[in-house]
């Protein structure tokens, strides 16, 4: 049964679309991280260890919240690999090197990327499709991101 919540069937198609991106991007990221948390070498090991696994966390509640908004409005969430790779805009990288701070720069990169896509889409999100509440919910994630984003920077510093 479709959602009746006031906002258009093309519109939630829309909305959902965008945030089947968003979750794609936060999926290859998530992946990213998790690779940062088992490949690290160096002296920092322990500490970016811990580190890239506080993030890898909270990017997976990210990603289960996405799925959730997606399915509340009456659309599926894109759930396998391949549509993932189909979606993102994201890449994987290759690393001949695994030290924190090349992590750290390709990582921070990904999360600026990520936070313009939603800083792009709020306000269509709410004034043409007219979905406020979704507009809201990625203006949450999207400070999540930048917190993120400012831990990883800070580590270049």
């Amino acid at each position: 049964m479709k959602p009746s919540i006031g906002i258009k069937p093309a519109d939630l198609a829309a909305v959902s679309e965008v945030l089947g991106k968003l979750l794609s991007d936060v999926f290859v990221l998530y992946t990213k991280t998790r690779n940062a948390h088992w490949n690290v070498e160096g002296p920092d090991f322990h500490a970016m260890h811990l580190f890239f696994e506080s993030q890898y966390e909270q990017l997976d509640e990210t990603m289960d919240e996405i799925a959730e908004r997606i399915r509340s409005l009456g659309h599926y969430a894109p759930a396998t690999l391949a549509a993932f790779l189909k979606l993102t805009s994201l890449t994987e990288a290759t690393r001949s090197k695994n030290d924190s701070a090349g992590f750290i720069k390709e990582l921070l990169e990904d999360h600026e990327s990520t936070i313009i896509h939603m800083r792009e889409h709020i306000d269509k999100i709410a004034d043409e499709w007219h979905d406020a509440g979704t507009s809201d919910f990625l203006t949450g994630l999207m400070e999540e991101h930048e917190k993120m984003a400012w831990m990883l920077r800070s580590h270049l510093k």
